[in-house]
């Protein structure tokens, strides 16, 4: 107490950027040219600067660039903050078609000034509504080099917070006239509560192409799908391998790394990132593509497990030669020399000289490779070595990795595929119950993984006798495996003879493509609240691996249960998140508005008929009250205006038409039309009573509006103000906590009102968790 702290965000004391260890470590391995230490020091020491990517998913992306370019840049220009010039923003050269930029402005600066708070809530609410990413430069190179085609099955191994993933799922959807590409992207994670991150993440994007599923990735099990009638192993085309990390790559931004370092931390995580890095290339299919890749500098975690995994593939494996790709980037290659070295100083050069009370802590295959002729075939050098200090970035390794044949303890396999045992027309599991596929992996399992193996196989078959109907995934049983955090409602899908269907296929004309067998909700009794829709490949992987996948979430609303539209022929309106999947198979409710008439349904709640153009009027005259579809077609004579299609839900009353679209998004569509949106940051009093109403908020009920739209509309409104990112630690960290407020406000709110927690009450709990 009484002491000045001059903290770096203000409240800390300053952590001194030393740190004797780590520079005797990294010199004596020589991973900086000579020449360039002072260099990749200085770098280390100096704040990390903002990135942030524009995603690529939406055909309005150019009219975002347009609008950072021609707005807010030219804003930043000749202006100074706490006596620094503000430098303009500058485009990462080797990211494609000027997507992702990075500026010298940190966070604290961008939260904290007046002159920027206009950009900082421009950043905060696009990154919302998925348009913006705010993602650390070099977080963007694993995806770019998976080089993913929008019919690749994908796997994302370790991928909370979700920034990769969300990248991914912007390369599945390249074509925005595809609805439903062909691929699809499973992004798991080993922490529940991460997870949800996830999943918050990756709604931002609405896309009918993800599952988030809550597994140990070093064991994630094989999935099983149904091709032709028969049931096969589920191979991924693609797999982003991001382990978790010793994160010395992240010093800029984690400031305590300089304290806590310590090479131990790279010795215990090295077993756990060859196991992931192993699981991971099992499942890859021949001919696929694995990117591995930590933010660590040390080769304990990097070479030394891409060459243990190369030697162990007895050449099924092979490093990919990725020195065309990414022009612009900088790098440097992978290195075949190494020592290992305790955190008392001691040093290593070959596992021969360990002594035995140290080979717990230390591992043969973390010492490289003896034999010069092997080492050489490995082709260590096409590894990818990203330095701080060569593009002012965090430090980063990449691996790129090749499957050419099975691994050798799969070789061993049936080339028949077995059909498995039929019941109650549902699928009972019982091949691979070892999580080992119809491959047979024969490469032998510790003792440990044995019993492990016995007790799952016994106490799936137990779980697996109570029968399920037809199209009904429900949660995997609570004995086979522990389920920490939240339990899951069942994902069931809607029968085909569903009479709740037809209704809706005539209210709105729905296309006979419709893929309605791809409609789900999350409970099996009472009212169906909530219509949800995945791909008909998820629908394929939920069905046939119900008992041995945990899944967090899969599936975008696509409509909502609105009693008042009952009268009106349908119950169910359109809701916002799924409409651009939705829009093109309606022909019937669908208004084309001009401009000006967008701008009145994103700035006014519930405006009367008479303020809408004479087009407008004319066509709402003649339609039935209920649930429509708004849409906007640019005007190529008049370049001035936005130049990209907008389809919006909307709700026609008797005298007035109003938009159903959350706040972030109706800000970005205004934003885009040049509407000035900027209000003055609100004082923190404001925000923590508004947070003592969330139970009467989730109380009330407004038009057409339900329980899971209120709750949304508040996370964003928190989030917002908090002014989080959602990106890599450290903002995983304060996304997080942002998550956690939340989750203890709904806490309350559940309390109080049992009907958040039942989907058939009022919502579905897995949103309630988001």
């Amino acid at each position: 107490g009484g002491g000045v702290f001059q903290g770096w965000a203000g409240g800390y004391p300053e952590i001194v950027k030393e740190n004797e260890l780590f520079e005797r470590y990294y010199r004596e391995l020589g991973i900086v040219p000579r020449g360039e230490w002072d260099a990749f020091m200085a770098a280390l020491r100096e704040p990390l600067p903002a990135t942030l990517r524009i995603t690529g998913y939406r055909s309005h992306a150019k009219e975002i660039l347009h609008c950072l370019k021609e707005k807010y840049f030219k804003e930043l220009q000749d202006l100074e903050v706490d006596g620094q010039k503000v430098e303009m923003p500058q485009a990462l050269s080797w990211y494609p078609e000027e997507l992702a930029w990075h500026t010298n402005l940190s966070r604290k600066i961008l939260r904290k000034s007046p002159q920027l708070e206009k950009f900082h809530q421009f950043l905060v609410s696009e990154t919302e509504c998925g348009n913006i990413s705010r993602q650390e430069a070099v977080s963007m190179i694993p995806p770019l080099l998976l080089d993913v085609n929008p019919h690749h099955k994908i796997l994302d191994m370790c991928a909370a917070p979700g920034s990769k993933t969300a990248q991914l799922i912007e390369m599945l959807h390249a074509d925005m006239d595809v609805p439903f590409p062909k691929g699809f992207v499973i992004a798991n994670d080993v922490d529940n509560k991460r997870c949800y991150l996830l999943v918050h993440q990756a709604k931002r994007l609405n896309s009918p192409c993800i599952m988030v599923v809550n597994h140990d990735a070093s064991s994630i099990p094989n999935l099983q799908i149904d091709v032709d009638g028969r049931k096969e192993v589920l191979f991924y085309d693609r797999i982003l391998c991001d382990v978790p990390c010793s994160g010395d790559g992240t010093m800029r931004k984690n400031i305590d790394v300089w304290k806590k370092w310590t090479t131990q931390n790279s010795l215990q995580l090295h077993g756990l990132q060859l196991r992931i890095a192993t699981r991971g290339v099992e499942q890859l299919a021949e001919g696929g593509r694995m990117v591995y890749s930590t933010c660590s500098l040390n080769p304990i975690e990097n070479e030394a497990v891409i060459a243990s995994l190369l030697e162990k593939s007895q050449g099924a494996l092979e490093l990919a030669d990725v020195s065309s790709e990414l022009p612009g980037l900088k790098r440097m290659p992978g290195i075949t020399k190494w020592k290992v070295m305790l955190k008392d100083g001691q040093w290593f050069e070959e596992w021969g000289d360990v002594p035995s009370n140290r080979q717990t802590q230390i591992r043969p295959t973390m010492f490289p490779v003896k034999d010069e002729e092997k080492l050489k075939a490995m082709n260590l050098e096409r590894c990818l070595r990203i330095l701080p200090h060569h593009q002012n970035t965090g430090g980063f390794f990449v691996a790129v990795l090749i499957k050419k044949s099975p691994m050798p303890w799969n070789k061993r396999q049936p080339k028949i595929h077995q059909k498995l045992p039929q019941r109650t027309e549902d699928t009972e599991v019982t091949v691979a119950n070892s999580d080992n596929g119809s491959e047979c992996i024969t490469e032998e399992p510790t003792l440990a993984e044995n019993e492990e193996s016995k007790k799952t196989q016994e106490l799936q078959n137990s779980d697996t006798e109570q029968s399920k109907k037809e199209g009904v995934c429900g949660p995997p049983p609570s004995k086979k495996m522990k389920l920490f955090g939240f339990k899951e409602d069942p994902f069931v899908f809607l029968p085909e003879d569903d009479p709740l269907f037809l209704p809706i296929q005539k209210f709105y004309a729905l296309d006979p493509s419709f893929p309605k067998m791809n409609l789900l909700t999350r409970t099996q009794e009472g009212k169906k609240r909530q219509l949800y829709m995945v791909s008909k490949e998820l629908r394929n992987v939920l069905l046939n691996n119900s008992e041995k996948m945990k899944v967090i979430n899969t599936g975008i609303k696509v409509w909502s249960r609105n009693s008042d539209g009952e009268q009106f022929g349908c119950a169910f309106r359109l809701a916002q998140e799924g409409i651009y999947t939705l829009y093109p198979f309606i022909h019937a409710r669908i208004i084309n508005v001009c401009i000006e008439d967008v701008k009145i349904l994103l700035t006014q709640e519930n405006p009367f008929l008479s303020k809408f153009s004479s087009e407008t009027q004319k066509k709402v005259k003649d339609m039935a009250m209920g649930s429509i579809v708004l849409k906007y077609d640019p005007d190529p004579e008049k370049p001035d205006d936005l130049q990209c299609p907008i389809v919006l839900c909307g709700w026609q009353g008797k005298t007035s038409l109003r938009a159903f679209v959350p706040k972030n998004e109706r800000l970005h569509y205004l934003r885009m039309m040049g509407v000035e949106v900027f209000k003055a940051k609100r004082k923190e009093e404001e925000l923590e009573s508004r947070m003592t109403e969330v139970q009467h908020r989730l109380a009330q009920t407004e038009e057409g509006m339900d329980v899971e739209d209120k709750e949304h509309d508040l996370v964003t409104k928190m989030e917002a103000e908090i002014g989080e990112e959602s990106s890599h630690s450290p903002v995983e960290s304060s996304a997080m906590e942002v998550e956690n407020k939340t989750e203890d406000l709904d806490q309350s709110s559940k309390n109080a009102n049992s009907h958040v927690s039942q989907e058939s009450n009022g919502t579905n709990a897995n949103n309630v968790k988001d």
